[in-house]
């Protein structure tokens, strides 16, 4: 192998991973560092830490792809990312009865309304609960307070909204949890 360029850290790395079933095996390493920094303590304390950074990096950002197997809040509890209580179950049902999707979209990401993902990140319940009761005329907004339904229901639609905004629902359309 020709050295290109003389420096402390003369290496090749080459390592493959494979993923499978969401794990991350590593399939092989290959390093070669001349005996001199083989022989530096000072390199050892940078280049352990640094080889170890990249194994333990990509499954760390495979991790992030899934969803977590369960969430509970004191709102809503999801498991698989779209099995939800009867509450939160509630809160869908209401959201469909009412047609919310005509305006805020199917996925809640906004139409001609705003993204109730993004909105939910900020707004409050006091505030979201204003905003469905009385309505935002101005903006398009109508007001839902003549809906037994959605008033009904108001606390199980902001704990469904709630839980696709917080990323805990994956999806859309969910599915009652079976006790």
């Amino acid at each position: 192998m020709a050295r290109a360029t003389p420096a402390i850290f003369r290496f090749l790395a080459r390592s493959e991973t494979c993923r499978t079933n969401d794990t991350l095996s590593l399939t092989s390493v290959d390093l070669r560092l001349p005996i001199e920094t083989m022989r530096n303590p000072v390199t050892w304390h940078v280049l352990v830490p640094t080889f170890l950074a990249t194994l333990v990096i990509p499954v760390s950002a495979i991790a992030q792809d899934k969803p977590p197997a369960a969430a509970t809040s004191g709102l809503y509890t999801v498991t698989d990312g779209y099995k939800v209580d009867a509450n939160t179950m509630n809160g869908f049902r209401t959201w469909r009865a009412a047609a919310c999707d005509r305006c805020h979209g199917a996925n809640q990401e906004g139409l001609v309304g705003p993204s109730l993902v993004e909105s939910l990140k900020t707004l409050s319940k006091e505030d979201f609960v204003k905003t469905v009761r009385d309505g935002r005329l101005e903006k398009g907004m109508v007001s839902f307070a003549s809906s037994k339904t959605v008033m009904d229901n108001i606390d199980a639609l902001y704990a469904y909204l709630k839980g696709r905004s917080d990323g805990a629902i994956t999806r859309a359309k969910v599915e009652e949890l079976k006790p």
